[in-house]
């Protein structure tokens, strides 16, 4: 197993946000993530297809002991689980998950970029993200976390609406 923290980010703007998220941990839980912190939740305005309702969102540190891209499946297998469909870029989803960093890999495929080529642009990905790894660095830019959104030109709102989900230990 990787000692590497890996970072993910989750969001919801479809029914009940709440349990989408709760969801979508239990899942990965089931499928072999073994997670660690867990963000506040955090209520967050769409960016890019603005006109949808807003997001609940978080984010969290897993340790998994497969590839990158067998984690990056088993997130699109827990967003099939909650009927994710993509219909509109940016649109409105039942569940999202997106991994974010993980430590210093750098990886660009078909079918999966790391770190995420949109971390540094996205409120409602570094606020959460921030509250649980404000020092963990980005590979290309070698920016904290925390640098990365003081310098975020998004402006959209963020604010936080309750505390992380609790995750029943494996």
């Amino acid at each position: 197993m990787s000692t590497t923290p890996i970072h993910l980010g989750m969001g919801s703007n479809l029914g009940d946000r709440e349990a989408a998220l709760r969801r979508g941990l239990r899942d990965l839980q089931a499928r072999g993530a073994r997670i660690g912190r867990v963000s506040s939740l955090y209520e967050t305005e769409p960016v890019g297809f603005r006109d949808q309702g807003s997001f609940l969102n978080l984010a969290l540190e897993v340790s998994w002991e497969g590839t990158l891209e067998e984690l990056c499946r088993c997130g699109l297998e827990v967003e099939a689980a909650l009927d994710r469909r993509r219909i509109v870029k940016d649109g409105p989803r039942s569940l999202d998950v997106d991994l974010l960093l993980a430590g210093d890999a750098i990886v660009r495929s078909e079918s999966l970029e790391v770190p995420h080529p949109r971390i540094h642009l996205r409120r409602f990905v570094l606020v959460p993200l921030e509250e649980i790894a404000p020092l963990a660095v980005h590979p290309v830019f070698r920016k904290t976390v925390r640098e990365l959104l003081d310098q975020c030109p998004d402006s959209s709102w963020v604010r936080r609406v309750g505390a992380p989900l609790a995750v029943e230990p494996t």
